[in-house]
């Protein structure tokens, strides 16, 4: 059976589109929000939704994404919680849900317990950004038997040998991360990423999709010009906390991801 994942993929290359792959950390600023917000920025033109799993050490995250990290745990958010929460979104939407933890949240509750009460939820992908593919031995079993995609990480510092090792275990999505550093840094030099892309590209057949870095609806539009994917996190997160108090929160994030993909769209056009 073909995965949620690899179906939106399909889709968008039928129709000459690339995937806008929204993340938010789930729970910021509480589980009910972010319920309405996948809903509200499937409308606005996210393709795949990324939700974060809050922790108190989040070593490849910016101040962005820490600080809303805090606020989630403060409002009580746990992958106990989430996994109910993504059950409830499965009777509103099907678009694909990609989970990003460290794994120190995963072996709390066992590798096998965790992938297929998340599969049961409904997650598709996930996302372990301390654990690369030749230490996630003890994951590898437990999503394949699950049916849960293992999406790994490739930075801009990999060798060819690491590029093609890394690229092969990848599934649903290759996560390119466009620079060295942290989530929320500037975007780097777009021709220099396009290059990587391309020889990440030469060595497996599943789509890569850039994050790191892409803050803009113009960012949004070169990335897409040279990925099949963009993931846009920090600066989405920046929306939520900016309109936090407002009742109109969800609607301003929407319209924000609703322009990083009309960018993306308008883009492409002018290629075609």
């Amino acid at each position: 059976m073909t995965s949620r994942l690899d179906r939106t993929f399909a889709q968008l290359r039928q129709k000459g589109e690339q995937a806008l792959i929204a993340y938010v950390m789930a729970g910021d600023p509480s589980l009910e929000v972010t319920e309405q917000l996948v809903v509200e920025l499937e409308r606005a033109g996210a393709d795949i939704i990324e939700l974060g799993v809050p922790f108190s050490d989040p070593i490849a995250d910016g101040p962005v994404i820490q600080q809303a990290a805090e606020r989630a745990l403060r409002s009580g958010t746990s992958l106990r919680k989430i996994l109910p929460m993504v059950t409830r979104l499965r009777t509103k939407t099907q678009i694909p849900l990609v989970l990003m933890a460290y794994y120190n949240n995963i072996h709390a509750f066992g590798p096998e317990w965790f992938c297929h009460e998340a599969v049961q939820a409904g997650v598709d992908g996930l996302i372990v950004p301390d654990m690369p593919p030749d230490e996630a031995g003890p994951l590898k079993g437990p999503a394949a038997a699950a049916g849960l995609q293992l999406i790994f990480l490739l930075a801009p510092t990999s060798t060819a040998d690491r590029r093609k090792f890394v690229a092969r275990q990848s599934q649903g999505f290759v996560y390119y991360v466009s620079l060295t550093g942290i989530t929320g840094a500037k975007l780097l030099n777009v021709a220099d990423v396009g290059k990587n892309v391309e020889k990440i590209r030469k060595v497996t057949q599943v789509p890569v999709a850039v994050g790191f870095g892409v803050a803009t609806p113009e960012d949004a539009a070169n990335v897409a010009a040279i990925a099949d994917g963009v993931i846009v996190g920090s600066a989405i997160v920046k929306q939520i906390a900016a309109h936090q108090q407002k009742p109109d929160m969800v609607k301003q994030v929407a319209e924000f991801v609703r322009s990083l993909k009309t960018a993306m769209n308008a883009s492409l056009a002018k290629v075609r």
